[in-house]
């Protein structure tokens, strides 16, 4: 029988690192949705904002500038939480061995990014979220008490008298796996657009789940649209060109060849990500043309290869030498701010459920995340969660009440076509400056697609979870933003620019 203590689903940053905290007396399982390095926290370019042994830095100003990017509508306890201990886990990821980037004097190089007022982000190249991934695997995979199942999908999840019960699919069949306590630690919803930087996991699957389940689900529609994603205007999948470029220097030019930021935004290429998204659109709408670029060919073209190899060597890939070519870029959905609320614990609002990194919602990003955030909001919280559970565990009960699943063995397939109409809509109705006049029929063409899978009964394919997953959060999503928006020219939480002078 699968019965473990606690079920972590998902096995980025927040997964591992949660199950790297839960004490070793606990037996774990850690669901992978695909293989092991395919997760958003693996693409994580920049790097982990904190202050960490950082005299001219404090907690204090990581906060003020967290709570200026997220349009003051941060929790100020989570975020309190997140700045004042970020060293614990910066230091922690050290101990395990992560490799961040040092200077000659063999301090470590932070570096600068949009709406952060010190250098305080540390990184491994243009590749910290691999590196961190990685190191976490390899002090994970030694810990005799953890299990990883790799190419696991989880379908369905239920509250059971002792804990929870899950429907896993895995290559051999369908597993049913219990625990007493379980982490949500899913990621993303990336896939519910047409173009996005996110990984091809990134269905919002833990938040369909916990909904399902009945858990609070908040600000699903506070979503962050990254300012230079790759613009090759072929790809689903968005190659990312992290904040970071802009952080050394580079600049924004439009379809003229012309810096632009001036006229929107006092504080230029480096505002936070939600004013230099919308200043791109302004822009385009004066310009007629969806042209842009990215410039950073006026800093030294080693320095260029050294601090951005695999930029540096991804745009190659695509015919653009960055040291001497402008790099095209346009917005692109990137991540969300909202998700399963929690709290600074990472506790749901049922007894047991926890939710970590960005399927969740501790409120610390407001309506816009600061960059580099991220990474570390999945390490402080996951270990939160990790520590509450090691002091409930003792008296969690000693059985286990499995859920019986149905697996709607013999049912026909999903009809084709939901998915892409599901990111049609969004792309449309809801992508950067919404399209507050088309936010009404593109919820009512939603709920009529998430009502056929619902009701319908289809085989349990992953085709099937995801485009349930996806649905299910274009509901949220556009029923929230319906709400936000009815009676309104716009919707209400917009960045807060700087105007110029």
């Amino acid at each position: 029988m699968n019965n473990f203590d606690v079920v972590i689903v998902g096995a980025g940053a927040a997964g591992l690192y949660g199950a790297y905290n839960l004490n070793g007396d606990l037996k774990v399982l850690v669901i992978a949705k695909r293989e092991l390095t395919l997760c958003n926290s693996a693409l994580a370019q920049g790097g982990i904002a904190g202050v960490y042994d950082s005299p001219e830095d404090s907690p204090e100003l990581h906060k003020k500038d967290t709570f200026v990017a997220g349009g003051y509508e941060n929790d100020p306890d989570a975020t309190e939480v997140l700045v004042t201990e970020a060293h614990t886990d910066i230091g922690r990821l050290i101990e395990l061995g992560a490799e961040f980037d040092k200077q000659a004097d063999g301090d470590y190089h932070r570096t600068l990014e949009g709406g952060h007022c010190r250098h305080r982000i540390f990184h491994h190249a243009d590749a910290t979220g691999y590196e961190i991934e990685t190191t976490l695997l390899r002090n994970v995979s030694e810990l005799d008490n953890v299990t990883i199942w790799e190419n696991a999908l989880v379908c369905d999840m239920a509250k059971t008298a002792t804990g929870f019960s899950f429907l896993v699919k895995t290559e051999d069949g369908f597993e049913t796996v219990n625990c007493h306590f379980a982490i949500l630690a899913t990621g993303g919803i990336g896939r519910v657009y047409e173009y996005t930087t996110n990984s091809a996991i990134a269905t919002g699957d833990g938040i369909a789940m916990a909904y399902r389940l009945g858990a609070e689900i908040k600000n699903l529609s506070y979503i962050q649209f990254h300012p230079t994603a790759f613009n090759n205007r072929h790809t689903r999948e968005c190659f990312l060109i992290s904040e970071a470029v802009r952080g050394e220097g580079a600049y924004l030019r439009n379809c003229h060849g012309e810096r632009f930021m001036h006229l929107y935004d006092k504080r230029l290429e480096l505002a936070p990500r939600d004013v230099v998204s919308h200043s791109i659109i302004f822009e385009s709408r004066r310009t007629g043309s969806d042209e842009f670029y990215l410039d950073i060919t006026h800093k030294d073209p080693e320095f260029i290869k050294k601090r951005f190899p695999m930029i540096y060597k991804n745009l190659l890939g695509q015919g653009i030498d960055m040291t001497t070519d402008y790099i095209p870029i346009f917005p692109c959905q990137h991540y969300l701010m909202g998700g399963i609320k929690v709290d600074t614990y990472a506790r749901t609002g049922i007894d047991g459920l926890y939710a970590c990194g960005e399927c969740s919602c501790t409120g610390v990003h407001g309506n816009n995340r600061l960059a580099s955030n991220s990474l570390l909001e999945a390490h402080v919280f996951s270990r939160r969660a990790a520590g509450d559970i090691n002091e409930k565990a003792a008296d969690a009960p000693k059985a286990f009440a499995p859920h019986t699943f149905d697996t709607n063995e013999g049912a026909p397939k999903m009809p084709e076509g939901f998915r892409r109409k599901i990111r049609h809509i969004m792309q449309q109705d809801y992508f950067v400056i919404p399209n507050v006049s088309g936010l009404m029929s593109g919820l009512e063409e939603v709920t009529d697609i998430l009502e056929v899978l619902d009701s319908g009964r289809f085989e349990l394919s992953r085709d099937f979870v995801e485009a349930r997953s996806l649905a299910t959060c274009a509901y949220i999503i556009l029923k929230e933003a319906f709400s936000i928006c009815e009676g309104k020219a716009e919707i209400p939480n917009s960045p807060k620019f700087e105007k110029p002078d």
